[in-house]
């Protein structure tokens, strides 16, 4: 048995506590579990806006990838912002694995402001929708098959878009977090020092874009003179 815990609270609205925010935290932050039917790697909802965070389970061999979700309109299952289905899309072609993703579905009115379209799917190691709930609210059942054998097969067999082969881990480079870590040693998270924390974050990005730019300055005089 293995734990997963929430990496990337969905702030400022999340105020939770990430595996990141605690000091001295030791456990897989991506677990994956060996099960009979197959390697599964679990994350929750906002975690797969991050293609990192999906990789990690993919480089730890998960080869299904678990998705619960309360992914609310407008980023739902229907255009023009169907981000649900395609981050899940994405995620699987990107990291050769199969996607189960359910979603709430649920109307305004019982969680105010919001609703939940649902759109719960399976989706193949090629981006396929295999099997998906018709947007909306309300409870459905999604059946797809899952082929661990043909799963595993093109794995190996497959030479060109094999993402996870390819992958040129020392290209990618991050000198630092953009939200600083270990924020639980300063006490309770809040909504003022989430919002602190975004600030510092866009901070670094910033500095780290501005770095950059006076890099590629320096280095275009060099090659004039």
């Amino acid at each position: 048995m293995s734990k997963y815990r929430k990496v990337h609270p969905w702030i400022p609205w999340e105020v939770n506590a990430s595996p990141h925010d605690l000091p001295g935290y030791d456990e897989p932050l991506f677990p994956v579990v060996e099960t009979e039917i197959g390697r599964l790697g679990a994350a929750t909802c906002y975690d797969w806006l991050f293609p990192e965070a999906i990789r990690q389970l993919a480089l730890g061999g998960a080869e299904v990838l678990l998705r619960v979700s309360a992914y609310m309109d407008p980023w739902g299952a229907t255009p023009p912002m169907d981000w649900w289905t395609l981050v899940n899309r994405c995620r699987a072609l990107e990291n050769l694995a199969y996607v189960v993703a359910a979603n709430q579905g649920a109307r305004a009115e019982y969680y105010p402001p919001f609703t939940w379209p649902g759109g719960s799917m399976v989706v193949d190691y090629d981006g396929r929708l295999l099997a998906q709930a018709d947007p909306g609210p309300g409870e459905k059942i999604v059946v797809g098959p899952i082929d661990m054998a043909a799963l595993r097969a093109e794995r190996e067999r497959r030479s060109g878009h094999h993402m996870l082969g390819h992958l040129r881990t020392e290209a990618y480079a991050f000198p630092r977090a953009d939200l600083p870590g270990g924020r639980g040693k300063e006490g309770p998270l809040t909504i003022d020092g989430n919002e602190k924390a975004i600030a510092e974050g866009k901070r670094r990005v910033n500095h780290r874009d501005t770095e950059n730019t006076e890099k590629t300055k320096a280095e275009k005089k060099r090659e004039k003179e």
